[in-house]
């Protein structure tokens, strides 16, 4: 039994040294987590494709699932889309090849808001990933109903992250 823990750990080691956070122009990655806020908690997924050394353009949706029985949620209330760009800062910042940290800024059906995250890759092909993000100006000025805020307040999100090159 030690024997085979000590292998798959020097595995994972050795597997970990190529493993690339964000390689730059071309770079594809996706990302499926949770995501946490109030009200309500539900799935996220986001694509990131590179286009130059140090950012990236893609797209992010969520769904909240748990959505407290006092609010009158419908789909599209549930439902949000958005185009994202990143400043992928890991090698700026010296991290190493397999975190990136990357500030950004999306556009969505209920909002304008701007994000912070950071993936780790345990291989060339997984990692996971945490991010934060937030409403910077929301589209609807007057009170918003509970419904409404889902997608208009902090949110908190993990979950894995996936390199398609």
């Amino acid at each position: 039994m030690r024997k085979l823990l000590f292998a798959l750990v020097f595995v994972l080691a050795v597997s970990s040294v190529n493993a690339q956070a964000f390689e730059g122009k071309e770079d594809m990655k996706f990302q499926i987590g949770a995501n946490f806020q109030d009200n309500g908690t539900g799935i996220v997924v986001a694509y990131d494709y590179g286009l130059g050394e140090n950012f990236s353009l893609g797209l992010s949706s969520s769904y909240v699932l748990g959505v407290a029985e006092l609010i009158n949620a419908d789909f599209g209330d549930r439902i949000d889309l958005k185009a994202r760009f990143n400043a992928n800062l890991g090698s700026v910042f010296q991290l190493g090849d397999n975190v990136d940290i990357y500030p950004g800024l999306d556009l969505g059906l209920k909002n304008f808001g701007g994000h912070l995250g950071i993936r780790y890759f345990f291989s060339d092909g997984f990692g996971v990933f945490t991010e934060i993000g937030a409403p910077l100006a929301k589209y609807k000025t007057e009170t918003l109903t509970p419904a409404e805020e889902l997608h208009n307040q902090f949110v908190f999100s993990l979950g894995a992250s996936f390199n398609l090159n």
